[in-house]
């Protein structure tokens, strides 16, 4: 014979909501956080299937750590048009030698980086331009956003979606 104990299936229902809704938070959490983060232009720019082949120079299908910050550096040797190794809004926001970073990047990407939004958000101590250690931790910091399992590898699923699936 079942003896039916409302209070204990009750109390499992309620443990069961939770944590779904704790993935679920923490799911829309990152979301929220990406989205706050970088701009939508940047941010959709990133989810290319061509840019992630671009940047998985091994062939993998995957995005290390190492070949994500890597590309970052080439895109900033781009924008540093002056080797100043600091970036100001015309080196920034300018589409002059916009081709290079388009055929080198995509065009996503890169016409959702070169915006005064951007600029604004990688810009951290405020001082109007961008410089190679602020452009590099910001990177890095999107990276970390997307590789949720905290491998240092960014799966085709990952990339595509920003990390917001699960893995």
């Amino acid at each position: 014979m079942l003896t039916y104990y409302p209070r204990r299936s009750t109390a499992l229902w309620v443990a069961v909501a939770l944590a779904l809704s704790c993935v679920s938070y923490s799911q829309a959490s990152m979301a929220d956080d990406m989205v706050s983060f970088a701009t939508a232009g940047y941010a959709s720019g990133l989810h290319s299937m061509a840019l992630m082949h671009k940047i998985d120079t091994n062939g993998d299908g995957m995005v290390s750590r190492d070949e994500w910050l890597a590309f970052q550096e080439k895109v900033f040797a781009m924008l540093d048009k002056d080797k100043q190794g600091t970036v100001d809004a015309k080196e920034f926001i300018s589409h002059d030698g916009g081709a290079d970073m388009v055929h080198f990047s995509t065009g996503g990407f890169a016409t959702g980086l070169r915006t005064r939004q951007m600029m604004h958000k990688i810009d951290t101590d405020g001082d109007g331009t961008i410089s190679h250690d602020e452009f590099m931790a910001y990177q890095a910091k999107v990276f970390d956003m997307m590789d949720t399992g905290h491998k240092g590898m960014l799966t085709k699923e990952q990339f595509a979606t920003g990390g917001a699936s699960s893995q």
